[in-house]
């Protein structure tokens, strides 16, 4: 396991004191470390790089500004490849060796599960940005999310499908081992039918796999009017070459996974669409300001990973700052207090820590000869 640390600090902090599992309040002289797992390597390396980078931009910016009530924020940032093993490796290391407390991460599903029910127990503040599955807050109280669930995001996709779309048949082709392709499949369907759709064809396939000609050739013999693909960019991108290349020109729509074809992908995934966090050409001036600060930094425009870790580091900023404390507990009864505006939109917290907040639809265009995304529509809880 790669273990980065970032000590975004405008001066060295030697011998800094850090605040110990479970709540023991840094000294004043000291700084704040916050926790970080991400896959900065592996299948979906995008997700975690672009929610490094979005934390790191945030924590620039509050040190800049003087600190959470005059401490520095340090963030510690663990590689954990996508693999929930290695994310309970690195959630281990961050609590026993480096005491923190406070912990953004992981990025997926399972990888986040893997330690919701430990940082429960050990009274560590887990916070999830992109983690859409229903039941990753079921384990306690400590455990919030940046992100909307799937099961609202599946259904924003059966609705766009029938709705915006206007299609009567649909197919879907989704990874039945894992839970969120699931999840996104089951909503999906769900809001579809409801619509009055029919789903003409529902295969599946195994995580890992690189040959999808012979779901397709059944997708394709039902004759749907959209093709559902809730999946990983990576993986997206095989099957949109291969439906493509089968000759099947319909729509096709996934989730937030599909976030990094933009830099991952071609023309197979024109004529594509899929609901979203957050869209970097928005006019709100909280986007405008986020999208020209991390363009600066980075070079590149954000994905909604980015906006997603940005604003993780500001709603544990803007809790501390409530609870006026950096003790665990003080600051999960804060977070629960959470009524603001940030980069992916005003934000509350429902009964089990999960975002009240809207989705929005991307479509896949070409512009200037690069793949990119353009605003579709916004959809409300």
């Amino acid at each position: 396991m790669k273990k980065i640390a970032f000590a975004l600090l405008a001066m060295s902090f030697a011998g800094g004191f850090v605040f110990a599992s479970g709540g023991t309040e840094a000294k004043d002289s000291g700084a704040i470390t916050i926790g970080g797992i991400f896959p900065l390597s592996g299948p979906v390396a995008v997700y975690g790089v672009e929610a490094r980078n979005g934390i790191e931009l945030a924590i620039e910016e509050i040190n800049a500004a003087g600190g959470i009530n005059g401490q520095k924020v340090v963030l510690i940032a663990e590689d954990d490849e996508g693999n929930p093993e290695k994310t309970v490796n690195a959630y281990k290391k961050l609590t026993a060796k480096d005491k923190a407390a406070i912990i953004i991460g992981s990025l997926t599903s399972g990888c986040t599960q893997a330690i919701t029910s430990q940082a429960q127990t050990q009274k560590v503040l887990l916070v999830a940005p992109a983690a859409t599955m229903a039941s990753i807050t079921d384990a306690g109280d400590f455990i919030f999310r940046a992100c909307f669930i799937d099961p609202f995001q599946g259904t924003v996709g059966g609705l766009f499908a029938a709705t915006d779309i206007g299609a009567k048949k649909a197919a879907v082709l989704y990874d039945n081992g894992n839970d969120y392709s699931v999840g996104l499949t089951d909503n999906f369907i769900a809001a579809f039918e409801k619509q009055g759709g029919t789903v003409v064809a529902k295969e599946s396939y195994i995580t890992g796999d690189v040959d999808f000609n012979a779901q397709l050739t059944k997708i394709k013999s039902a004759e749907p009017e959209v093709v559902y693909l809730p999946d990983y960019y990576s993986t997206v991108s095989l099957i949109a070459k291969q439906l493509r290349a089968q000759g099947i020109d319909a729509p096709i729509v996934g989730a937030d996974g599909w976030d990094g074809l933009t830099e991952n992908a071609g023309d197979e995934v024109l004529n594509g669409f899929y609901s979203n966090h957050y869209t970097s050409d928005a006019t709100d001036p909280k986007v405008v300001n986020f999208v020209k600060a991390y363009q600066g930094k980075f070079k590149s425009v954000p994905v909604s990973f980015a906006a997603l870790g940005y604003d993780s580091l500001y709603l544990i900023k803007d809790a501390i700052l409530r609870a006026g404390s950096t003790d665990s507990s003080k600051v999960r009864d804060a977070l629960v207090q959470t009524k603001g505006t940030y980069v992916t939109g005003n934000l509350t917290f429902d009964s089990k820590r999960n975002p009240i907040k809207s989705a929005v639809m991307l479509e896949l265009v070409k512009h200037n000869g690069k793949l990119t995304t353009v605003y579709k529509t916004t959809v409300n809880p």
